[in-house]
């Protein structure tokens, strides 16, 4: 969004001196620009009973970057002020040398509003947060006798972000998050399971607050620790498997869609480098990142580069299509960037980054699905993973996990693990169900030591051969 004047915040930084100095580091520069933000947040924890965390955090600063070639220089400080701007300017002249590059349009401008601006903090009056809690805590403890802790949190945060060009146009973004979550152990016969839900998005905390709201995630908590208290010893073995709509869409997150950031692609170090126009997935499947959802967790009306956000389609009826892009690896690339230039704060540079990754839905009834695997298993829910990048290997451990015999879904497993790698995975894909989901606004993505908030989604999908490890044979 286009402001009609460049405003540092509320700080003695001259405007007209930030352009001419941002012009200064960019000189004979191909990009650049300075990032303003400042952002504040709350979290509040409630555990067995009492408060455990009440924390608040405000921070400011900016971040100056001058790009030629594949270089870049970076300089940030949490001081906004011409002095800290003009260090800022001499570390960027390092990347730039003696220049030579002609600099890159700018993004084009956007009007479009994807999320509300308003201030979660301040929608809620503190002691409305603190008896919320409480009250999430006496909900859940009156479910189930077998409920013996209960932990219930809540945040919100809100972000405010300026983008000044060497150009002399500016973007301007105010992004809200919020969030709340659920867990609970219950204990029988001196076994304990434990269960988690929760969720939010660029929205206020006045529905979050909603009792119709948190009562779902506490039944829901519950639902899963009751589960796992009655669940066998996973089989163990390569199965087909069926995954479950939702939040199950992380494995392709990390195991597919890191793999189709540009950089990775630029220098060749993603299993798909070089493969455009390829067949990479089965036929049906198609893959998209959509920044562009409103209220959604993983949205941005622009990316940190001030490039308005995209529905993108990466991968389409199993057809490699496109990559996720940053300005300067477009650039390098020859191709448009796509509103993917992401960063965790001013103190770090942009890179190419998911926002909302999904597939999208097939035609298949999900039970149809499941009476085709016959014996296999059914996974619901994720935890912990791990994956390496190049080449798309996976490890995930669900959270929620079910035997499925003669087509039937039958006893929970606990201690499943699913192995394999992203792009057997996707040629591996012979169903897709019709009823796509998106997760309920839980991800978090990190990348070369950075943190975002995501976005993930599928549908019901039936794949063939991966690897289940597990206690049980």
């Amino acid at each position: 969004m286009t402001e009609s004047k460049f405003r540092p915040f509320e700080t003695t930084l001259d405007p007209d001196r930030a352009l001419s100095l941002l012009r200064e580091a960019t000189a004979g520069a191909e990009d650049g620009e300075i990032f303003l933000e400042r952002r504040r947040a709350e979290a509040l924890v409630f555990d067995d009973g009492r408060i455990r965390t009440a924390s608040y955090d405000a921070a400011e600063g900016f971040g100056l970057r001058a790009v030629n070639g594949a270089v870049s220089g970076y300089a940030h400080s949490s001081e906004i002020s011409e002095s800290a701007l003009r260090r800022a300017v001499a570390t960027a002249r390092l990347a730039v040398g003696n220049g030579g590059g002609v600099l890159s349009d700018g993004p084009r401008a956007t009007n479009r509003h994807l999320y509300t601006d308003a201030d979660p903090i301040t929608g809620a009056d503190f002691p409305v947060k603190l008896d919320t809690l409480r009250e999430i805590d006496a909900f859940a403890r009156d479910l189930d006798p077998r409920v013996v802790q209960v932990t219930a949190s809540l945040s919100a945060a809100h972000q405010e972000v300026e983008i000044l060009r060497p150009d002399g146009s500016h973007i301007r973004d105010v992004r809200p998050m919020t969030r709340v979550n659920v867990s609970i152990i219950v204990e029988q016969d001196g076994l304990r399971e434990s269960g988690t839900a929760g969720g939010g998005g660029r929205v206020g905390l006045d529905g979050l607050l909603q009792p119709a709201d948190w009562q779902a995630k506490a039944r829901e908590a519950l639902r899963i620790a009751l589960v796992n208290l009655r669940a066998e010893p996973a089989p163990a073995g390569a199965m087909p498997v069926v995954l479950a709509p939702g939040w199950p869409g992380i494995l392709l997150h990390e195991a597919v869609g890191h793999g189709l950031e540009g950089d990775f692609n630029r220098k060749g170090s993603s299993r798909f480098a070089g493969r455009m126009g390829d067949r990479v997935a089965a036929p049906g499947v198609t893959v998209v990142d959509d920044g562009t959802l409103p209220d959604r967790r993983g949205s941005i009306t622009v990316d940190d580069e001030g490039t308005p956000s995209g529905r993108n389609v990466l991968i389409e009826d199993g057809i490699l299509v496109g990559y996720m892009q940053d300005r300067q690896n477009a650039r390098l690339m020859g191709v448009e960037a796509t509103g993917n230039g992401r960063r965790e704060s001013y103190a770090h540079p942009p890179m190419p980054r998911m926002t909302n990754t999904y597939m999208e839905s097939g035609t298949a009834d999900p039970e149809t699905l499941l009476a085709e695997m016959k014996d296999g298993l059914y996974a619901v829910g994720f935890g912990g993973g791990q994956v390496d990048i190049t080449n798309g290997k996976f490890v995930f451990s669900c959270t929620e996990a079910y035997r499925v015999e003669g087509g039937k879904v039958r006893a929970p497993v606990k201690g499943a693990t699913l192995i394999g790698d992203g792009a057997t995975a996707m040629q591996g894909i012979r169903g897709l169900g019709n009823d796509m989901a998106l997760d309920p606004g839980m991800g978090n993505c990190g990348k070369a030591g950075q943190w975002v908030p995501v976005g993930v989604g599928q549908p019901t999908v039936l794949i063939d051969g991966l690897t289940v490890g597990g206690a049980g044979t």
